[in-house]
C-alpha cells in the first residue's frame, strides 16, 4: 500500500507515495510531556486523563484499561503509536456514554421527543410508496413520535395509510400498527406517541379503537375521553404506547389535496445537493398576516359543545390520551394556556416562524405545559427538512421531520437526539421552563462559554471508498467544514485548507466558537472532496450535541449522508471550552 497507481489514459499511468497515519506534532508534543524515555506510564496516562482529557475522576484502574485494551509491546505503559493508537481508537469516543442520564420524572411537555412526519412514506410526499418498513427504521433509530394518515380504503369498510390527495400508493393501519408494537422499544424504552391524521366515518373509527385495543393490549396509555390536566412523565409511561388526534367529528368528504400553495409554488421546491443543502438560517423572518393561517391541518373547534359529537364512536374518542386541534380564533386563542387541562397544538414551520416574529414569548409560555407540533410546509414534495432549531428554541417537543429526507437538516436531528443515550427524549434546557420569566428568543444574549476546536487529521476513505471514489485520476483532495447550529447570533460555519493527493489529510487548524445559548447549540462537522470542474463529493459527516461534548483530544467517527456510521472513517479532534 506504499504507493497507487491511476490510469490516465491508454498508455500512461500515474503514481502516487500513500500517506501513512502518523500522529500529529501536537499529539506527539503532549505524547513527550506525560512520558518518560518514550514510554508513558499508568500514572502519566492518568494525569493525561484528567489534565488534557478533563475526566476529573479517572483512576488508575481506568489507565490500566486503556493499555490493556491496546495491544503492543509495553505492558507497563504506552509508546507513541500504542498512545495514538488509543487517542484514534473506538474506545475514546467524542460524547460521554452514560446512556440515560436526564431526569425523566417531568411531564413530556418538557422534553424535546425524537418526531417523524408522514412516517409511512418511503419517497416523496406524491407518489412513493407507503410502506410500515420506514416506521420500522424510524423505531430503530430511537424515534418517539410516529404519525399515521388514516383513510378509508377502496372498498371503504376498512382502514389504510396514506397521504391524501396524492397518488401514494396505500399500505394497510393494521400492518403499521403490528410493526409498531413490534419494534417500538427496541432503540428505547421510553414511550412512543402515534400521532393519527384522521379521515374516517365512525363506523371505521370504531374500527381503529377495535384494532388498536387488540394490537397493543394493557401497554396502551388510555386516560379515558377527558383531557388529561397534567402530562404524565416519560418514566411512568415506560414502553407505553400513546394516542394523539384530534378529537373526532363528523366524516367529510374527502377534500382535493388540501395544501394552501398553489401548484407555481410547488415547482420552488428544489433537489437537494448532493449532500443537502445548507441549513436555512433563522434571521430576518418576515411579519405577516396569519390571522387565518392555522387551518392547514389539525384544525379543529375545541369546544366541548360540539353538536356532532352524539354520532361519534365512543370507544375511539377514549383512546385519545394528546388531545389535538385549534382552537377557533387567532394565534392568541391558539397559545392560549388553559390551567385546567394539556393539550398539542400543530403548526407548519411557515406559521411557527411568522407566529415567532411577534409572539416568540408567548409560544414560549404555551410549551411550558402544553406540546406544540412542527411540520414541514407544503411545498416540500420531495420529503426535504427544514432548520429544527425555530422549533427548538421556542421549547417546541414535537419537531417533525420526514425520516427520509437525507441532508444537513436532518444530520442536526439525528445530532441533537445522540443526547441522553439515544433514548428519544432530551430533557429541555431550564430556561425554557423557567415560570419566574420566559426566554425571549429574539433577545440577544451574552457569550456563556467558547468552544475551541482543533482539526487534526482524518482517516478511513482508503478501506471504505474504492480508490477512484472521488477522483478517477489522483488521490482525494479533502477538506473540513465545521461550525454551529444553534440561535441564530451562535450560527457559522468554517472550514480547513483543501489538502490535494492525500487519503490521510493533516489539517492542524483551529477555530473558536462563542456560544451565547450552549445548552441548544450542535457541533456540525463534515468532510469534503474539493472537486474543481463539477460539485464538490461528499466525504462524511457528523452532528454533536455540545452539551454532551467530551473535552480533550477526542476520535470522531463519520457518517454517511444517510445518518450510517463508516467503518473505518474518523478524524482526530481537540475540544476546549473556555468561559470568558
Amino acid at each position: 500500500m506504499s504507493k497507487q497507481t491511476y490510469r490516465v489514459c491508454f498508455c500512461f499511468r500515474r503514481r502516487f507515495r500513500l500517506a501513512v497515519s502518523e500522529a500529529p506534532e501536537e499529539i506527539k508534543r503532549v505524547f513527550e510531556q506525560y512520558s518518560e524515555n518514550g514510554i508513558m506510564s499508568l500514572d502519566g496516562l492518568q494525569r493525561f486523563l484528567v489534565e488534557v482529557q478533563k475526566e476529573d475522576k479517572a483512576t488508575r484502574e481506568d489507565a490500566q484499561k486503556i493499555i490493556d485494551s491496546v495491544k503492543h509491546f509495553h505492558r507497563k505503559g504506552l509508546n507513541l503509536e500504542a498512545f495514538f493508537k488509543y487517542l484514534f481508537g473506538d474506545i475514546n469516543p467524542p460524547l460521554t456514554s452514560l446512556g440515560v442520564q436526564h431526569d425523566m420524572n417531568a411531564p413530556l411537555s418538557h422534553y424535546f421527543i425524537y418526531t417523524g412526519h408522514n412516517s409511512y412514506l418511503t419517497g416523496n410526499q406524491l407518489n412513493s410508496d407507503c410502506s410500515d418498513v420506514p416506521i420500522i427504521n424510524a423505531l430503530k433509530r430511537g424515534v418517539r413520535v410516529i404519525e399515521l394518515d388514516i383513510w378509508p380504503n377502496s372498498a371503504k369498510d376498512n382502514v389504510d395509510v396514506l397521504h391524501g390527495g396524492t397518488l401514494t400508493a396505500p399500505v394497510e393501519l393494521i400492518k403499521c400498527l403490528s410493526s409498531i408494537k413490534e419494534y417500538a422499544f427496541v432503540a428505547s424504552e421510553y414511550p412512543v406517541v402515534i400521532t393519527l391524521e384522521d379521515h374516517l366515518t365512525p363506523d371505521l373509527q370504531a374500527k381503529v379503537a377495535e384494532m388498536v385495543i387488540q394490537t397493543f393490549g394493557e401497554i396502551l396509555f388510555s386516560p379515558g375521553s377527558e383531557c388529561l390536566k397534567e402530562f404524565p412523565s416519560p418514566e411512568s409511561l415506560k414502553k407505553r404506547i400513546i394516542i394523539s388526534t384530534k378529537p373526532p367529528k363528523e366524516y367529510l368528504e374527502v377534500k382535493e389535496f388540501k395544501d394552501k400553495e398553489n401548484d407555481s409554488e410547488r415547482g420552488k421546491a428544489s433537489d437537494e445537493e448532493a449532500w443537502g443543502k445548507e441549513v436555512p438560517d433563522l434571521k430576518g423572518s418576515r411579519v405577516a398576516d396569519y390571522k387565518n393561517d392555522l387551518d392547514e391541518e389539525d384544525e379543529e373547534d375545541l369546544e366541548d359543545g360540539d353538536k356532532s359529537q352524539h354520532t361519534l364512536a365512543p370507544e375511539y374518542k377514549c383512546l385519545i390520551a394528546i388531545h389535538a386541534g385549534k382552537p377557533k380564533g387567532g394565534i392568541d386563542e391558539c397559545l392560549r394556556v388553559d390551567p385546567d387541562k394539556v393539550r398539542r397544538l400543530s403548526m407548519s414551520e411557515q406559521q411557527l416562524e411568522k407566529a415567532a416574529v411577534t409572539h416568540g414569548k408567548q409560544i414560549v409560555r404555551f410549551t411550558r405545559r402544553n406540546i406544540l407540533r412542527v411540520y414541514p410546509k407544503g411545498i416540500r414534495v420531495d420529503s426535504s427538512n427544514y432548520n429544527p432549531l425555530i422549533g427548538w428554541m421556542h421549547g417546541a417537543q414535537m419537531v417533525a421531520f420526514n425520516m427520509q429526507g437525507y441532508g444537513r437538516s436532518l444530520w442536526l436531528m439525528h445530532g441533537m437526539f445522540k443526547a441522553n443515550g439515544g433514548c428519544g427524549y432530551v430533557k429541555k434546557p431550564n430556561f425554557l421552563l423557567n415560570s419566574n420569566e420566559v426566554f425571549d428568543p429574539k433577545v440577544e444574549l451574552p457569550v456563556k462559554k467558547t468552544l475551541k476546536v482543533t482539526v487534526f487529521m482524518g482517516e478511513g476513505w482508503y478501506y471504505d471508498f474504492p480508490h477512484t471514489h472521488f477522483d478517477a485520476y489522483s488521490p482525494p483532495d479533502f477538506y473540513a467544514r465545521v461550525g454551529i447550529a444553534g440561535v441564530p447570533v451562535d450560527s457559522v460555519m468554517k472550514k480547513t485548507k483543501t489538502l490535494e493527493d492525500n487519503w490521510v489529510p493533516s489539517w492542524n487548524e483551529e477555530f473558536e466558537f462563542p456560544l451565547t445559548v450552549p445548552e441548544l447549540a450542535l457541533l456540525r462537522i463534515e468532510v469534503h472532496e474539493y472537486d474543481m470542474s463539477e460539485k464538490d463529493d461528499f466525504g462524511g459527516q457528523t452532528c454533536l450535541p455540545i452539551s454532551e461534548l467530551r473535552s480533550g483530544i477526542r476520535a470522531v467517527p463519520l457518517n454517511s449522508r444517510k445518518g450510517d456510521k463508516y467503518n473505518s472513517v474518523k478524524l482526530l479532534m481537540r475540544f476546549e471550552f473556555l468561559t470568558p
